[in-house]
């Protein structure tokens, strides 16, 4: 990854921990794997980026700069076609927006400013329509900071072709704040899954000794299967760790209709610990 001076840019970043470089590695290598592999097979492909941040984060307590997944996606060797990207936060949006404005003047990159829950239909009505001499393949990231993506969201994304690459706070979340979520009267795992009665599954599945999160990562793949994708298993879900006390924060889980996508998450999963070249800015 490179290390780029503050004073070179400017612009506000996101802090993270430093374990947000083997996430950001296998991101970005799965991009290229993903964009590559589908050059000759779509006419057009998209990338969707639902949480996409300021396109800068800078490691916690360093003077470490890494570029975030928007400009990670727009590095890789065999770009998309279109890009679009949705961030809430107006000042994140805007020095992303920057970002690309500098480096990538050239790309077809479209902005919504907005929780990704709400503006889903923008996110869509943004995706090109599909025709007999026109393919469209969609990739959509989603690198939430909780279980805040909606169910219903990915239910009106996944109308599309399109593949998903999910962030599942699984532990940084979902485990710590267990009691809350338990409430009858929280709805966020239930918005979350798009399963309301949850809680008396997990009830079972915890007599029987099963962790929570395991339980959740589980249950979003079978929810996915309604969907039509295919069953991503808890073993092949990249769990991402602490660095400090080698705790485990989140999971990726890639879901994709065709085996294809999954034999380049392995390809990826298999490498992306490796010192690969990462896109840079």
């Amino acid at each position: 990854m490179p290390e780029i001076p503050l004073e070179e840019d400017g612009l506000i970043c996101s802090e993270v921990g430093d374990w947000a470089e083997d996430k950001y590695r296998l991101v970005g290598l799965y991009d290229e794997l993903f964009a590559t592999a589908m050059k000759n097979k779509w006419d057009v492909r998209v990338y969707i980026d639902l949480y996409s941040g300021p396109g800068r984060v800078q490691v916690r307590g360093t003077r470490r700069f890494l570029p975030g997944s928007p400009l990670v996606a727009l590095g890789i060797p065999d770009p998309f076609d279109r890009y679009i990207f949705c961030e809430s936060d107006r000042d994140l949006l805007n020095a992303l927006e920057q970002r690309i404005r500098r480096s990538y003047p050239a790309a077809n990159v479209h902005f919504i400013q907005g929780d990704c829950n709400e503006y889903v239909d923008q996110v869509c009505k943004l995706i090109p329509t599909p025709s007999k001499d026109r393919r469209v393949l969609s990739f959509c990231f989603a690198d939430p900071f909780d279980v805040s993506l909606k169910f219903s969201t990915v239910r009106k994304l996944a109308k599309y072709f399109l593949d998903f690459l999910f962030l599942l706070a699984l532990h940084m979340d979902a485990n710590r704040n267990l009691a809350h979520y338990i409430n009858p009267s929280n709805s966020k795992v239930e918005e979350f899954l798009g399963l309301p009665g949850w809680r008396s599954l997990w009830e079972t599945e915890e007599r029987q000794g099963k962790k929570f999160p395991r339980f959740l990562a589980e249950q979003y793949s079978r929810q996915m299967e309604t969907l039509e994708y295919l069953h991503m298993p808890w073993e092949r879900m990249k769990q991402v760790r602490s660095t400090e006390k080698n705790l485990p924060l989140y999971s990726l889980a890639l879901f994709s209709r065709h085996p294809l996508a999954h034999q380049l998450w392995d390809q990826g999963l298999r490498y992306s610990s490796d010192q690969m070249k990462l896109p840079g800015i």
